[in-house]
């Protein structure tokens, strides 16, 4: 289930160069293992702050069309990426590469708060094939 819970009022017009979109409300969609909020998103890229609550994790996927890089705020991180795992703390980052199953997880007592920077030729919530999901849902 999808859930807006929180609006902001659009921001001053940017200058972006052209062909570049800005959003100018974010929105944020409760998962089962915490939120996304859409920062920005333009043609090409998305950038997201994904909050993961404490001992959860997001289902064992991969995207046909995009690559994500991952920033940790605050918080820690389990990666799962291919066949590495790797803990990732403040002001650390990893790569997705396109096609590639990975997993994000917060083995930590607080929030796991990251930036996620998508690129690609589509960014849709719709190109997330689950290999495996502690939540049930769905290819």
């Amino acid at each position: 289930m999808v859930q807006q819970v929180k609006e902001v009022a659009a921001e001053p017009a940017l200058n972006l160069p052209s062909g570049v979109a800005h959003k100018g409300v974010a929105a944020t969609e409760l998962r089962p293992w915490g939120s996304f909020t859409v920062l920005e998103e333009g043609r090409g890229y998305k950038i997201k702050r994904i909050e993961v609550k404490p001992g959860h994790r997001l289902s064992l996927q991969m995207h046909h069309h995009r690559s994500e890089h991952w920033i940790v705020v605050s918080g820690t991180a389990r990666v799962t990426c291919g066949d590495e795992e790797v803990m990732l703390s403040n002001n650390q980052s990893t790569y997705v590469p396109q096609c590639t199953n990975h997993r994000l997880e917060n083995p930590g007592v607080i929030p796991l708060v990251l930036i996620e920077v998508q690129n690609g030729e589509y960014l849709g919530e719709d190109d997330i094939i689950r290999f495996q999901d502690d939540y049930a849902r769905g290819k």
